[in-house]
């Protein structure tokens, strides 16, 4: 960029660039011109017409002088042109860029309200999803609880006593049981029902093998399978043999004993898989019950119960009856006699009014000083007292 006076010639604009192009090329035209006349000598005549060519190179130069002080004006109305121009573009994109600020600002502040309602929905989730996970490894806990205790003869044995104690004492009354009762023979069963003869004191067995169960449940192969049944079947069967050798004693227990089955499961599998074992139960006399039968079966025995104690009582019921009725037979005799106290209550009270009524006239006349009616009337009757009174 050059500066000359007040006019400042800047090389990349292109109008200045071409100027300058044109001074160079007419410079470099008059130093070949004279260097020409040099050269050759040519006369005063040949110089004319070059002087009329430098004029007309000038009025050329001058032409292109305007041109370029024109062309300077015209760039700088677009060079204002582009400024205003880039003022509005600055200031509508500045509005545009608030717009876009202030939507941005409103669906940021809705997001930020939706995600943090999200959150706590999600948090509240995770709460129940935690508390949920803590009641599955506390039932975790007591399924493995509950395994340990199925897994040991004695704590089995505990569970199924418990269970049972809970069955009969809510279906019969205390009075009609005793759990851990020891018979004639020595042998303690677990728990005996007192019912009337027949059919006598039943007992109810609830220790129960389960190994056998627990290995048929557990098998994955065939062989495992049978193995597994052939040791349910043996303990079922040796588990029977034992009751009715230990609990059904003649003249003292019922014909029969209850075994009593603490699972559901077990009982199921034995009369869907093995109705062999529950008929020799059956011939036996030893019946296998669930916790839900077991219930029936008690039910049952409860009405029995209450049948027989309704026939002991039948004696002393018609012994109360029989009093009853003499005692409604003399409460008749003394309601008659007292009918008849108030018959001749009622009689004499009839017979005190007449003897009032003649008393009242008697009265009236007299204070009247009717003494005619007073003579007509003395030949009347006179009051008798009697021993219950009258006239």
């Amino acid at each position: 960029m050059i500066q000359i006076g007040e006019m400042v010639l800047d090389f990349s604009d292109p109008v200045v660039l071409a100027a300058a192009i044109g001074f160079g090329l007419f410079g470099l035209l008059l130093v070949m011109v004279f260097m020409g006349l040099r050269a050759n000598g040519k006369s005063a005549r040949a110089i004319q017409p070059l002087a009329q060519q430098m004029s007309y190179v000038n009025e050329a130069v001058k032409t292109l002088n305007e041109s370029q002080h024109s062309l300077a004006g015209g760039l700088r109305s677009v060079s204002d042109a582009q400024v205003a121009a880039q003022a509005t573009m600055i200031n509508t994109l500045e509005r545009r860029l608030e717009e876009v600020q202030r939507t941005m600002g409103d669906s940021l502040h809705g997001s930020a309200k939706r995600t943090a309602h999200s959150l706590g929905e999600l948090q509240t989730r995770l709460a129940t999803i935690d508390k949920a996970q803590n009641n599955i490894e506390k039932l975790s806990g007591d399924v493995l609880s509950l395994q340990d205790i199925l897994s040991n003869k004695q704590t089995r044995g505990a569970f199924g006593e418990i269970q049972l104690n809970d069955i009969v004492s809510k279906a019969l009354s205390p009075d009609s049981y005793a759990f851990q009762y020891t018979l004639s023979n020595g042998k303690r069963a677990d728990c005996v029902v007192h019912l009337p003869n027949p059919p006598g004191p039943i007992v109810i067995d609830s220790k129960f093998p389960l190994e056998g169960y627990e290995l048929l449940r557990a098998a994955q192969t065939q062989s495992e399978v049978t193995e597994a049944a052939r040791r349910l079947k043996a303990d079922v069967r040796k588990h029977i043999k034992d009751i009715a050798g230990k609990y059904i004693i003649e003249g003292e227990t019922a014909d029969g004993a209850l075994m009593f089955l603490p699972s559901e499961a077990v009982y199921a599998e034995l009369h869907a898989n093995f109705p062999e074992v529950v008929r020799e139960g059956f011939d036996a006399r030893v019946w296998i019950v669930s916790p839900t039968t077991c219930m029936a079966t008690l039910n049952t025995m409860r009405a029995v119960l209450k049948d027989s104690r309704m026939r002991e009582q039948a004696g002393a019921i018609r012994k109360e009856l029989g009093a009853l009725y003499k005692d409604v037979e003399r409460l008749g005799a003394r309601v008659g006699n007292l009918d008849k106290h108030f018959a001749m209550a009622s009689k004499d009270i009839e017979e005190i009014k007449i003897s009032a009524t003649k008393a009242g006239n008697r009265a009236h006349r007299l204070d009247r000083f009717d003494f005619d009616e007073l003579a007509s009337d003395g030949q009347a009757d006179v009051l008798k007292l009697h021993p219950k009174g009258g006239k």
